[in-house]
């Protein structure tokens, strides 16, 4: 991990720290060492750069959860490979693999990050949560950090064409860790960890520091008061 790991730290995160205008809230929630599990909102291909940059802030190297399907890409599926990202198959009777991937790497001391919603929301909203975020953390004992971040989608968003612009802020809002108990719900404790993400979502978005322009639409912009909850569908008995 840590020579693939330094090459991209030291080619992509400069351009990101220098050309974005950068607000961290709450980075003190991340512990300098030890085992810990990040958990952030997704609304941009920038998100995991965004969030290794966090991360970097308290001397973290980051080991993602991600899509299986990325590590068959040329060129960024051979850089996962390298720097041991680690690959989920979604639905796949392999997908049990990966989460013991997740614990072995957090009972090693290292920084695992997830986003529990598995892929980019459409709508800017935080989505109902995944449940592999809450089993890593029951399985691991490790509680949840979660953390919102905004602006990121600005410059690179699904379906849009990206827009390098120096200059555009983003913000990260760090919130306390949410536990996880050995019998805890699953569906519950997704929930948990999704209100505290949204909640870091909301923080993000109000401390904002840029609005849409004159030579710009709407379509970025989002109140606080629009991230909330997604509950878990629960099954009926």
């Amino acid at each position: 991990m840590d020579l693939a790991y330094g090459v991209a730290r030291a080619v992509l995160l400069p351009p990101l720290r220098l050309g974005l205008r950068w607000t961290v809230e709450g980075s003190e929630q991340i512990p300098l060492r030890g085992p810990v599990i990040l958990a952030s909102n997704h609304t941009s291909y920038l998100d995991p750069l965004a969030l290794a940059y966090v991360a970097d802030q308290r001397r973290r190297r980051v080991r993602f959860l991600a899509k299986a399907e990325l590590f068959d890409k040329p060129v960024l599926g051979s850089f996962l490979h390298s720097a041991h990202q680690i690959p989920v198959s979604r639905g796949s009777a392999t997908a049990a693999g990966a989460l013991d991937d997740a614990v072995a790497s957090l009972r090693s001391g290292e920084c695992v990050a997830v986003f529990p919603e598995g892929t980019i929301s459409l709508d800017l909203e935080p989505m109902r949560g995944k449940s592999g975020t809450a089993r890593l953390a029951r399985e691991s004992g490790i509680a949840v950090t979660p953390i919102g971040m905004w602006g990121a989608h600005r410059l690179m968003f699904k379906g849009r064409k990206p827009r390098w612009q120096r200059g555009i802020a983003e913000v990260a809002v760090v919130g306390e860790p949410v536990p996880v108990m050995p019998g805890d719900d699953i569906r519950s404790a997704t929930d948990r960890i999704m209100s505290a993400i949204c909640a870091q979502v909301a923080r993000a978005r109000q401390v904002y520091p840029q609005v849409a322009g004159n030579d710009d639409d709407q379509w970025w912009v989002r109140g606080p008061q629009t991230a909330v909850l997604r509950p878990v569908k629960r099954t009926a008995s």
